[in-house]
């Protein structure tokens, strides 16, 4: 795809973020066709915004999904209640999820990182609830490659709390070190400060505004949160 296209996408999808509000589809002739023009209209967006990564989301490769990572910005990550969200039909669109904050870099390298080597550059990992808004007014009709041109529908990040137990098979670390090898060989690295959400841990749900919610994650821990609708 011409540069001067993921352009074009790029700065529709940032009008809609400026706008705080979702917007129509991307026009057929600016729609990504791959999974690379999609990542370069992501990258793009980051870049017009003008906004540093502050964490970024991810999940393992699948057969129809073989890229899924998407950057997270600072002034969208909450860790104090309560929280300001763009609703959707009245309500908050969450994604309860297991987090990892970085305490070291992991640079771009040639050779791949291990995960003993990715574990030891965590600093701890934490409860978070993924925040839900896409930039398109019907999700539903997309592909998944608008759908990851537009972060993958990323709206943000609540932070919880450190994680209390121990997950049973360890799959949450699993995304972080296939994101940080996907990010060393592409030029980037994963940054100390930077926080990383590896997957949803029940599914996306919707809960009410201006209401004091607590949400368990089983045997790892709870967290406390209210959403208020954003100005």
């Amino acid at each position: 795809m011409p540069a001067a296209t993921i352009e074009s996408a790029a700065l529709l999808l940032v009008a809609a973020r400026r706008a705080r509000r979702a917007g129509a589809r991307l026009p057929e002739s600016l729609r990504p066709p791959d999974f690379e023009t999609a990542l370069a209209i992501q990258q793009r967006v980051t870049e017009l915004l003008g906004l540093p990564i502050g964490g970024w989301k991810c999940s393992l490769p699948a057969a129809d999904r073989p890229v899924a990572v998407a950057p997270i910005y600072p002034p969208t990550i909450c860790e104090r209640s309560p929280c300001a969200f763009l609703p959707i039909g009245g309500m908050a669109r969450v994604e309860p999820e297991i987090a990892f904050a970085m305490a070291h870099d992991l640079p771009q390298r040639t050779s791949p990182y291990t995960e003993a080597e990715v574990l030891d550059a965590v600093g701890e990992p934490r409860l978070v609830l993924e925040l839900i808004g896409p930039r398109y007014a019907d999700p539903g009709v997309l592909t998944f490659l608008e759908v990851l041109a537009d972060a993958i529908n990323n709206q943000g990040l609540y932070v919880g709390p450190p994680v209390q137990g121990r997950h049973g098979d360890g799959h949450p670390l699993k995304p972080l070190v296939w994101l940080a090898n996907f990010l060393a060989t592409r030029g980037e690295g994963l940054r100390a400060g930077q926080i990383v959400t590896t997957g949803s841990y029940c599914g996306v749900i919707d809960v009410p505004l201006n209401k004091a919610l607590t949400v368990n994650f089983g045997t790892l821990g709870a967290l406390s949160v209210e959403f208020n609708a954003a100005a």
